[in-house]
């Protein structure tokens, strides 16, 4: 249920009663199984968020294009009206134009995403079911979803064993984890400040000492 009242809106969802024991394997599992389930193309039917960013999901037949306007531009287009670092901005830029490098053998479905998966949005009920919340839903490649999963923490080699074995994972995921969650860097930068803008700085020009 949802609705507004006064200056606020809410949500009402469901009560999940978590506390079950971890199961790495279980969850590896349905999350491959989730990002099986696919669409013609990438984006959503509609904008969200990502934290209290506003997250343009305008749909795209292409996911370099996808990223590269949606994710990477959206967020240093926020970087420089809030008056982040030049140097990072204009890092950005020049890797945004050499994005097609990170893919040049590899072409992602779109895959239906959770979008914000850090360990703080996934648990398990107390039956032992694998469950997750707090969504930035989009379709996109399965990568951005196991990138964010390491950002802040590690599912543990089980859970990757397990989910390459329902849905394998690109030779070249290594190379592209930095590129996704320097998506999140960036939105954090925006909202927290701190030194995030220098981490992100430094993600940025170590990608384009890959390309």
């Amino acid at each position: 249920m949802t609705g507004v009242e006064g200056d606020y809106a809410f949500i009402v969802m469901e009560f999940i009663d978590l506390g079950g024991q971890p199961d790495a394997d279980r969850f590896a599992v349905a999350l491959a199984a989730m990002h099986n389930s696919c669409n013609r193309q990438f984006g959503f039917h509609g904008a969200n968020t990502i934290g209290s960013t506003a997250q343009v999901n305008t749909f795209c037949d292409d996911w370099v294009d996808f990223w590269r306007r949606n994710r990477l531009g959206f967020q240093l287009e926020l970087a420089r009206q809030n008056g982040l670092d030049a140097r990072l901005i204009d890092a950005g830029h020049r890797l945004a134009e050499k994005l097609d490098s990170f893919f040049s053998t590899y072409q992602p479905r779109p895959s239906l995403l959770h979008g914000d998966l850090w360990s703080g949005n996934q648990g398990f009920d107390t039956d032992g079911n694998p469950v997750i919340y707090d969504p930035a839903c989009y379709y996109g490649d399965h990568e951005a979803d196991l990138a964010m999963m390491e950002l802040f923490g590690h599912p543990g080699e089980r859970f990757f064993a397990a989910y390459t074995e329902a849905f394998p994972i690109d030779s070249g995921y290594s190379q592209r984890r930095e590129l996704y969650n320097l998506y999140h860097i960036l939105n954090h930068a925006l909202l927290f400040g701190g030194s995030y803008a220098a981490q992100a700085l430094l993600m940025t020009s170590n990608l384009l000492a890959e390309v």
